[in-house]
């Protein structure tokens, strides 16, 4: 029986974050939640802010967890959602808690800065995806609107590298984080100096460059006596967490496609170089970065954000989530079908009105019930799923030949199914957890105990339960 080597994953997303211990012992990975608390949008004076400081403290308490079991880390890593960033002043001190990306200070932004650089040239150099909140944007709006924090900024750190920040005093930019901003190059894996220039930035201002298993530093002297714990190195994993979770995805070879499917989906394939040509612009792909020098090459889908922020105005519905499911499967199915990309549904006072008049207005009857919009939801997502995938097929090097879907939305076994028969092609569910899971094996790359992403995908393959979902037949 070998020792156990722990590592403490941090594992935030848009609406709730975790830690979590996980251990390597015999060949089998294992993990425990330690905490888990919301993270919370902050609306004032006509923004929408994250608390880095609530999030900050909220890592410094699962860390007292862990000392207070006695237990020895051997390093600590920490995944968020992409985009947004934190400025820091010279002093080192942190100007102002960090946009949210869902914030309208980013509308009519992209169009603004086309007129510095157009479209076309920022898609050749970077292969990213246009949303008007990818980080670049911000900081157009930002400077614009000379958004004093900007005009005081010292360096600028996307949220992982804030935190860990935070925890040693160490300034770095990770390679998957700033993969999502449209400031990358993937081919240089640097930032585009013309790109920020155009708003008046540096290179310099952003940290030192690292990629996924790189030290960053150690915890420094204020938070080792705060948490009780040593001078525990911390790690760069893949601090965007769709690169964490699709470091899990527990496939044999390269001839799949993986969905993150949570509040956000997130359709793509792994590839070996960026994807960067005229049907990928149109189709408005991403190429974003992954572990070992590979590329996500994906599309960002509106995805149970749908489903969540319905629930929270529906009166008559059940909380569970599951039993809403179910309910779903009552009502009368291919009824109607929205495009969950459409823009009034990205950040709606109304979520269920924004369904009803996108059924509306498109000839479709309307959903009335709880039942009738759940089922709305999850057919289109299933559809939308599907028209994505063509694209893929049409634009991947290797054909594509199954499904690899991760993330809390593999609870639904209705949308799973409704996805290999939309698809047509085998669906194969779990790890749940993945970017968890991807958090504590580069870790644990890191440390030495796995070789490379083949091994680490063979431990989780054999440490997790599966799922397959085969298209019904026609």
């Amino acid at each position: 029986m070998l020792t156990a080597t722990y590592f403490f994953a941090v594992d935030l997303g848009a609406t709730s974050g975790r830690t979590i211990l996980g251990s390597i012992c015999d060949g089998r990975l294992q993990q425990r939640e330690l905490t888990r608390f919301p993270n919370h949008i902050i609306q004032t004076g006509g923004h929408f802010y994250w608390d880095i400081y609530a999030l900050y403290n909220e890592i410094i308490r699962g860390l007292k967890a862990v000392a207070d079991e006695g237990i020895r880390l051997t390093s600590i890593g920490i995944d968020t959602w992409g985009v947004d960033f934190v400025c820091i002043g010279k002093d080192g001190g942190l100007l102002r808690n960090p946009y949210c990306y869902r914030d309208p200070h980013t509308e009519g932004a992209m169009e603004d800065y086309f007129r510095r650089i157009p479209k076309e040239r920022v898609y050749e150099k970077t292969g990213i995806q246009f949303m008007n909140f990818n980080s670049l944007f911000q900081l157009s709006a930002m400077r614009s609107h000379n958004d004093s924090a900007l005009e005081a900024a010292h360096k600028i750190l996307f949220i992982p590298d804030a935190l860990m920040y935070m925890l040693t005093g160490e300034s770095v930019c990770e390679y998957t984080i700033l993969s999502t901003s449209q400031m990358l190059d993937p081919r240089t894996k640097r930032i585009d100096p013309e790109l920020i220039e155009a708003i008046g930035l540096k290179e310099e201002q952003f940290g030192r460059y690292v990629k996924p298993c790189d030290t960053v530093g150690t915890l420094s002297p204020e938070v080792q006596r705060l948490t009780g714990l040593g001078a525990v190195p911390v790690v760069a994993v893949a601090g965007h967490d769709t690169a964490s979770a699709v470091a899990a995805v527990p496939a044999q070879d390269e001839h799949f496609a993986y969905l993150s499917c949570g509040t956000w989906s997130l359709l793509g394939i792994e590839t070996q170089e960026a994807i960067i040509n005229e049907k990928s612009l149109q189709y408005n792909f991403t190429n974003e970065g992954g572990i070992e020098g590979t590329t996500r090459f994906l599309k960002n889908i509106c995805g149970l954000w749908l489903l969540e922020r319905c629930r929270k105005e529906w009166t008559d519905a059940p909380q569970d989530v599951n039993q809403v499911n179910r309910d779903a499967m009552t009502a009368e199915p291919h009824r109607s079908r929205i495009n969950p990309d459409d823009p009034r549904f990205a950040n709606p006072r109304s979520m269920v009105e924004a369904i009803q008049e996108y059924c509306k207005e498109t000839g479709q009857p309307v959903p009335l019930t709880y039942q009738q919009m759940a089922r709305c939801i999850f057919e289109s997502l299933a559809m939308r799923y599907r028209e994505v995938m063509d694209y893929l097929r049409e634009l991947a090097p290797f054909p594509i030949e199954r499904l690899h879907v991760i993330g809390g939305g593999t609870y639904n076994q209705y949308l799973m199914q409704m996805t290999a028969d939309s698809l047509q092609m085998p669906v194969l569910t779990g790890p749940v957890e993945g970017t968890a899971i991807g958090n504590i094996m580069l870790q644990a790359k890191a440390a030495g105990l796995v070789g490379d992403i083949f091994q680490m995908r063979r431990i989780i393959s054999q440490s997790i339960e599966m799922k397959t979902y085969l298209p019904a037949e026609k």
